[in-house]
């Protein structure tokens, strides 16, 4: 399942900076927006490749960074193997090496291997790198396609990235349950 997401100031390490290349995963990212908002991760009919809450985030996020003075671009994907940075081809690193080039700072949207690839990608450039969101754990949730065309993801949790279970197999974590009753717990829970 996707990897959940927090919301990090990116205001603040910009102080100074003229211009920012926004640089999202449209995966993750885009998924935890939805979930957040508790709107439709994909509508077929509107936009099937574009997440409209993640794409409404990032209109919001250009908007405050243009009433600080920063000016600002996305980093846009096309194709359904470019929502993944973490997948990215060379070619796609070396044209965000070119873009980048072009402004003071890039802000990271997505999880460490995002990071990763902006920070091999811009290492021949003078911008700073700044992550915009921070890893909180990893969703677990259905998901759901409803008329008309729309994909949701339901029941949504996030799991820590710690083990819940050691060597053995031994429980380390319950929250509650035991995976022999969980069930019983949400359905006794409703």
């Amino acid at each position: 399942m996707p990897m959940h997401f927090k919301d990090r100031d990116v205001v603040s390490p910009l102080s100074g900076l003229n211009s920012a290349l926004i640089v999202p995963c449209y995966m993750c990212p885009a998924v935890t927006v939805a979930v957040r908002e508790g709107r439709p991760f994909l509508q077929g009919f509107r936009s099937l490749l574009k997440s409209l809450p993640f794409d409404d985030y990032l209109k919001d996020l250009q908007a405050g960074l243009a009433k600080d003075g920063i000016t600002s671009k996305i980093f846009g994907a096309g194709f359904y193997h470019q929502w993944f940075m973490c997948m990215w081809t060379w070619r796609r690193r070396k044209k965000l090496a070119r873009e980048a080039a072009k402004f003071d700072a890039v802000i990271v949207l997505g999880c460490g291997s995002a990071t990763e690839t902006v920070l091999e990608a811009t290492k021949e450039t003078d911008c700073k790198v700044v992550e915009g969101m921070e890893f909180t754990g990893i969703m677990n949730a259905k998901m759901t396609f409803r008329l008309p065309c729309n994909v949701v993801f339901d029941d949504c949790s996030v799991c820590t990235a710690a083990p819940i279970f050691g060597p053995e197999g031994a429980l380390l974590k319950s929250h509650g349950h035991t995976p022999g009753n969980r069930r019983e717990k949400s359905a006794s829970a409703s």
